[in-house]
């Protein structure tokens, strides 16, 4: 991977393909692998640009607590260092999150924008709360507990639950006590939807048990035009259950 430094973090990276100029944001608590299988799909029409958010993979991270905007802000400097003025922004789940703050933050940045297993709305009380506890969790007796409980609700495929605990098992505890809270703290991103201009991609699986199909719903009743893929028996990892229709739809965003 290469390898730059912004916002007193080391971002590393991957860079593959041709054409517009894609960035594609992995979801928590994984790293850039997540988009492995369906990058060879896209790369005849993207320039693929795939991060490992801070603290995750190779990326280095900070003790002081960060937020949404924080990872948007790295996903910009690596644009500003790759000398690209304006992309295509697709994250998963936490990684939806980030790219709704870079639409907020950048707006003459972002060339479209792919929602997969994501959400706009911020956490209830409950759920923040909860993420709380799970981050004290971590801090506590780290991140066993947390891969248990999350690798059944990323799929039923047992084949990717493994490669989900896996993936989660190589990340750092202060990767998931920092996106807990950054997630916990992360605004409703509702109002900003009417200001979409350019092509949305929504895609949401059926089964997804994390976040429920319900959620891309609201986001294209609010954004008519996006384009919304509901895939029948894919759960929260398209990209890896139903790798053919997750780049087809996102190519949606060329």
């Amino acid at each position: 991977m290469e390898k730059i430094k912004v916002n007193d973090v080391e971002l590393a990276y991957t860079r593959r393909g041709k054409g517009t100029p894609l960035v594609l944001l992995h979801g928590y608590p994984l790293d850039h692998l997540l988009w492995e299988e369906v990058a060879p799909l896209l790369e005849d029409t993207f320039d693929l640009i795939l991060p490992d958010l801070r603290g995750f993979g190779e990326s280095t991270t900070v003790g002081s607590p960060y937020t949404m905007d924080d990872y948007a802000s790295d996903v910009a400097g690596l644009l500003d260092q790759l000398g690209i003025q304006k992309a295509a922004i697709a994250g998963h789940s936490m990684g939806g999150y980030v790219a709704l703050a870079f639409a907020r933050l950048y707006p003459e940045r972002i060339s479209g924008l792919g929602l997969v297993s994501s959400q706009v709305l911020a956490d209830p009380p409950d759920r923040k709360d909860g993420r709380y506890k799970s981050a004290a969790e971590v801090s506590e007796k780290g991140i066993g507990g947390v891969v248990e409980t999350m690798a059944p609700k990323f799929t039923s495929d047992e084949r990717l639950q493994a490669f989900a605990r896996d993936a989660m098992e190589r990340q750092q505890p202060a990767a998931f006590i920092g996106a807990l809270k950054a997630m916990a703290e992360r605004m409703d991103s509702t109002p900003l939807l009417p200001s979409f201009k350019f092509p949305v991609v929504i895609i949401h699986g059926k089964a997804d048990a994390l976040i429920p199909i319900d959620r891309a719903r609201e986001v294209k009743n609010a954004v008519p035009q996006a384009h919304l893929v509901e895939l029948e028996s894919a759960g929260h990892i398209p990209m890896l259950e139903a790798k053919e229709e997750t780049a087809r739809a996102l190519k949606n965003l060329a």
